[in-house]
C-alpha cells in the first residue's frame, strides 16, 4: 500500500473514531451507519481524484459534490432520484426541521430525519477537511483541529452522557494519522542510524521516544478532565423549564413519541415496562395514553405547545367535555427499570395524578400530557391516577354539535403541500356519511378492511410522503394508520390529533395488568363537542374497538355491556380475522401468523439503513464506477507504460528494453487518439509522427519529442537486436501530450479524460478474453466428452466373433 493510500485510510479511520463521541446525542445509533458509509465514500472519491492529473484544490470540491449527492439520496430521495427543485425543497425542509428539533429536544434527542441529516452532513464535512489537510496537502498535524472540533462539539453537547472512552478513540485515530505521516517523512531520509550495538535493521520508522510522547500526551489529556469543572448542557441550553422550576415555562425534552414508538414497534420486546391495578368493568379495554401530538407540519406530527405548567394535584377539566360529573376509575401504577424515557402513562382523561415528587413533572394543559423534567424521573416510579369513565354512545356522538371555531382552526389545519389524494380519498370513503361520527367510522371501517395490511417492515414516517406511500401501498403499522386517519379527518374538517401510548395490558389475575414492549401503540383522537377527544382504532389486528362503536342505549355516565360480549352495530369496526387457536390478546398484539415474524425480522435489521436506500446507493456507486472505468484504466495503463527501465551496469542512466520503447510509442498513439486523431496502422512510425504533428499543429518541442519517439520505435523494429535506447522517452511522451492537449481545447481534453476513445481497447481485450475462455471451455468439454464417450463407442462398435463350425 502506498503512503498516500495509508494516509487516506488513516484519515477516514480518525474521522470515524472521532465521530463516535457524538453517539450519545441521539437515542439510537442507526445514523452512525450512514455516517460511516459517507466517510468511506468520501475517502474513496478523494483517493480516486488524487490519481488523476487534476489540481489539488479540485479534490475537496469533488468530495463536497459527492457529499451533497449522498445527502440528497439519503434524506431527500422522496423528492426524486436526480437533483432538482423538488429534491432541494425536500432537503431544505428536512434541514429546517432539524434546526427546530435542536431547539426543542434535550440530550439524548430522538433520531428525527432533520437531526440525522445535520449529524451525518457534519461528519461528512469533517471527513473532507481531514482528508484535504492530511492527504491532499500532507499536513497531518493540522488535521487534529477539525477532529478536535468534532470531539469538542459532541462531548460538550453530550454533557453527563459523555465519557473518556470517546476522547480515547478520537485521540487514537489522530495518533495513527500522525504515525503514518511520520513513517513517510522518515522513509524519505533512508536508513535510520541506531548505533553499532542495537542491530539496526535499516528500516525507516518512528523512534520509540516519539511513540512514548504520544502515549503520554494521550494519558494526560484523559486524566486532565477529572480535575476540570463540568458543564451540564443540553442540545441547546434553555434557562426555563429546568428541574425544580416553578410556574409556567417551556420544557425541552429528549422524547419524540412517534420516533420512540417506531423504534419500539420494530424492536419488540417481552420485557415488562409497567404494571398496574385498575378498577372498573372495562379495565381490560382501557388504553394507557402517554400524550398526544396536535400539530402537523407536513414532515411529522408533534406536540404543538411548548408552554407547560407545574403539575397540579387536580388536573384542569378536559377540553370540550361538558359534564365532568361522571364516575371515575382508580389505578395504581408502577414503572419498571426497563422504561427509561416516556411521558406518564395514564387512562384518558385523567382527573388527578399523585406522584412522589411533583417538582419532577410538568403538565401540558392543552393535550393533558404529563412530562418529566429529567430523563430518569420515570424509572421505578409509583403513582396513582384517577380518571373519568366516559362512555358516550354512538347516537350521542352523531348528534354532537359542531366544534367551536377556535378548535376547528387549530385542529383541522393541514400543510399546504399535503398530497391531493389524501383529501380525495377521504371524500370518496366518507361520501355517504351524514355526520362527523359516521365519517370517522367510515374511515375506521375502510382502514380495518381487507385492503390494508399490518406490516412493521415498511419504512417509518408520518409526513406527507409517508402518507402518500401508505395510501398507495396500503401497508404499515399503527403510526401510519393513526397519522393518515388524523390527516384525512382534518381534510374533512373534523378536529383530529394523534395519541400515543399503550394498548391494554395482560391480565395477571384479578385486576392486575402488565404492559410489555409489544404494546406500544398510536391511534387518532377526534373531537366531538360536549364530549371532548374520543379515541378511534383504525389499525387492523392491533388494539380494541372503541366502546361507543358498539350498540348501547345507556346514558353517558352509565356503565355499558362488556365490549367482548356486546353485539356490534352496522357501523362497528370489523374484528380482525384470526384462527380459532389464536387468543384475543395475541390478535391484539399482532402475533398471529407471519406478522410476528415480520416484526422480528424488521427488528433485526432496523439498526441499519433501509434496504431501499442501501440498494439505491449501491446502484449509484455502481454507475459511477462504470463511468470511471475507462478513465481509471487509461490512467493505470499510461502509468505502467511510462515506468522507468532498469539501470545500466555502470549506473549512467536508464536502460530501456524493446518492450518499453514500444509501450512509449503506443502511449503516444493512444494519447493522440484520445485527443481526436485516430490511429492509422498502415503508416510507419515516422509517417505516423509526421501525421500527428500536422493534424495537431504541434510546436517545435512537441514535434521533436514525437520524432524522437518514432525514431526509437523504428530502431527497435528494424535495427539489429541488442541496440538499447537510453533516451528519456517518458519525458518525450509527456512533451508530445502537452502539445496535443493544447491543440484539443477544453472540450477535447475533458472527453479524453473522462471517456478516452482508446479505452475501446479494453473492450477488445475483454472480448478476446471471453472468446478465448469460451474456446478453452469448449475444448475442455470436448476432451471430457471424448474421454467419457470413447470407451462407450468402442464397446458399441466392437463386433462379436463368428461362431466356428464344429469339425
Amino acid at each position: 500500500m502506498t503512503t498516500r493510500a495509508k494516509l487516506t485510510v488513516y484519515s477516514a479511520l480518525a474521522t470515524a473514531l472521532a465521530s463516535l463521541c457524538m453517539m450519545p446525542l441521539l437515542t439510537t445509533r442507526s445514523w452512525l451507519t450512514h455516517a460511516l458509509l459517507v466517510i468511506v465514500v468520501i475517502g474513496a472519491v478523494g483517493a480516486g481524484l488524487r490519481r488523476l492529473p487534476l489540481y489539488r484544490w479540485t479534490v475537496p470540491l469533488g468530495q463536497l459534490l459527492v457529499l451533497f449527492l449522498l445527502m440528497l439520496l439519503g434524506f431527500a430521495g422522496a423528492g426524486g432520484f436526480l437533483p432538482g427543485p423538488s429534491t432541494m425543497r425536500v432537503l431544505d425542509h428536512v434541514f429546517a426541521s432539524g434546526l427546530d428539533d435542536i431547539a426543542q429536544y434535550a440530550i439524548p434527542a430522538p433520531p428525527t430525519p432533520g437531526l440525522r441529516l445535520i449529524l451525518v452532513s457534519a461528519v461528512g464535512l469533517v471527513a473532507i477537511v481531514v482528508d484535504t489537510i492530511a492527504v491532499t496537502y500532507r499536513h497531518s498535524a493540522l488535521a487534529g483541529l477539525p477532529l478536535l472540533a468534532l470531539y469538542s462539539v459532541g462531548n460538550g453537547l453530550a454533557g453527563e452522557h459523555s465519557s473518556w472512552f470517546w476522547f480515547a478513540t478520537a485521540a487514537a485515530g489522530y495518533l495513527l494519522l500522525l504515525f503514518a505521516e511520520g513513517q513517510d517523512r522518515v522513509s524519505r531520509w533512508g536508513r535510520v542510524f541506531r548505533g553499532t550495538n542495537r542491530g539496526s535493521t535499516g528500516s525507516a520508522e518512528v523512534s520509540p521516544g516519539g511513540r512514548q510522547v504520544g502515549v503520554l500526551a494521550l494519558a494526560v489529556a484523559m486524566l486532565l478532565p477529572v480535575v476540570l469543572p463540568h458543564w451540564d448542557l443540553g442540545l441547546v441550553h434553555s434557562g426555563s423549564g429546568g428541574k425544580g422550576g416553578t410556574g409556567a415555562g417551556s420544557l425541552t425534552t429528549s422524547l419524540d413519541p412517534l420516533v420512540s414508538l417506531e423504534a419500539a414497534i420494530t424492536k419488540p420486546t417481552d420485557a415488562e415496562l409497567l404494571s398496574y391495578t385498575l378498577d372498573g368493568d372495562l379495565a381490560d379495554q382501557t388504553y394507557l395514553r402517554t400524550g398526544s401530538l396536535d400539530q402537523f407540519d407536513g414532515a411529522n406530527w408533534k406536540l404543538g405547545s411548548t408552554v407547560v405548567s407545574d403539575l397540579p394535584a387536580a388536573l384542569p377539566p378536559p377540553e370540550g367535555l361538558r359534564n365532568t360529573n361522571v364516575p371515575r376509575i382508580e389505578g395504581d401504577f408502577r414503572i419498571s427499570d426497563q422504561l427509561e424515557k416516556s411521558w406518564l402513562p395514564m387512562p384518558y382523561p385523567a382527573a388527578s395524578v399523585q406522584v412522589p415528587n411533583r417538582g419532577d413533572w410538568k403538565l401540558d394543559p392543552l393535550t393533558r400530557t404529563v412530562m418529566p423534567t429529567g430523563d430518569k424521573a420515570i424509572r421505578g416510579l409509583r403513582y396513582h391516577v384517577s380518571a373519568l369513565d366516559l362512555r358516550p354512545t354512538a347516537n350521542e356522538l352523531r348528534l354532537a354539535s359542531a366544534a367551536p371555531q377556535d378548535i376547528r382552526e387549530r385542529y383541522t389545519a393541514v400543510p399546504p403541500d399535503l398530497p391531493g389524494e389524501v383529501a380525495e380519498q377521504a371524500k370518496a370513503v366518507t361520501g355517504n356519511a351524514k355526520n362527523d361520527y359516521d365519517r370517522a367510522m367510515a374511515l375506521v371501517n375502510w382502514f380495518t378492511g381487507p385492503d390494508f395490511k399490518y406490516d412493521t417492515s415498511v419504512n417509518a414516517g408520518t409526513g406527507n410522503n409517508a402518507i402518500a406511500v401508505f395510501l398507495r401501498d396500503r401497508r404499515g403499522f399503527c403510526v401510519h394508520f393513526a397519522s393518515t386517519m388524523a390527516a384525512m379527518a382534518r381534510t374533512l374538517k373534523i378536529p383530529a390529533r394523534v395519541a400515543v401510548g399503550f394498548t391494554p395490558g395482560d391480565n395477571k389475575g384479578g385486576n392486575v395488568y402488565s404492559v410489555n414492549g409489544r404494546m406500544y401503540h398510536a391511534w387518532p383522537e377526534l373531537y366531538f363537542a360536549g364530549y371532548g377527544w374520543m379515541r378511534f382504532e383504525p389499525t387492523p389486528s392491533r388494539g380494541l374497538p372503541t366502546r361507543y362503536t358498539e350498540a348501547s342505549g345507556a346514558a353517558t355516565s352509565a356503565p355499558t355491556q362488556h365490549a367482548t360480549t356486546a353485539p356490534q352495530t352496522a357501523s362497528a369496526a370489523p374484528a380482525p380475522s384470526a384462527s380459532s387457536d389464536c387468543a384475543a390478546k395475541q390478535r391484539q398484539l399482532g402475533d398471529c401468523g407471519p406478522q410476528g415474524k415480520t416484526a422480528a425480522h424488521a427488528a433485526e435489521e432496523s439498526w441499519l439503513l433501509s434496504g431501499q436506500v442501501l440498494g439505491t446507493l449501491a446502484a449509484v456507486i455502481a454507475v459511477i464506477v462504470l463511468l470511471l472505468v475507462p478513465m481509471l484504466w487509461r490512467t493505470a495503463l499510461r502509468r505502467r507504460r511510462l515506468g522507468g527501465g532498469r539501470r545500466r551496469p555502470d549506473g549512467s542512466g536508464p536502460e530501456l528494453t524493446d518492450a518499453q520503447v514500444l509501450a512509449a510509442w503506443d502511449e503516444l498513439v493512444d494519447s493522440a487518439w484520445d485527443l481526436g486523431i485516430p490511429p492509422d496502422e498502415s503508416r510507419t512510425p515516422r509517417s505516423a509522427a509526421r501525421r500527428i504533428t500536422e493534424k495537431a499543429d504541434l510546436d517545435a518541442d512537441a514535434a521533436a519529442a514525437a520524432g524522437r519517439l518514432a525514431l526509437a520505435t523504428e530502431r527497435v523494429l528494424y535495427a539489429p537486436p541488442g541496440q538499447l535506447s537510453s533516451a528519456p522517452l517518458a519525458a518525450d511522451v509527456h512533451a508530445a501530450r502537452r502539445g496535443l492537449r493544447a491543440h484539443a481545447g477544453r472540450a477535447g481534453r475533458t472527453r479524453a479524460l473522462l471517456l478516452p476513445p482508446s479505452s475501446a481497447q479494453l473492450w477488445w481485450w475483454i472480448s478476446d478474453a471471453v472468446r478465448a475462455a469460451r474456446t478453452a471451455v469448449r475444448t475442455r468439454v470436448a476432451r471430457v466428452v471424448e474421454a467419457v464417450s470413447a470407451p462407450v463407442r468402442r464397446v458399441l462398435t466392437r463386433r462379436p466373433k463368428p461362431d466356428t463350425p464344429e469339425s
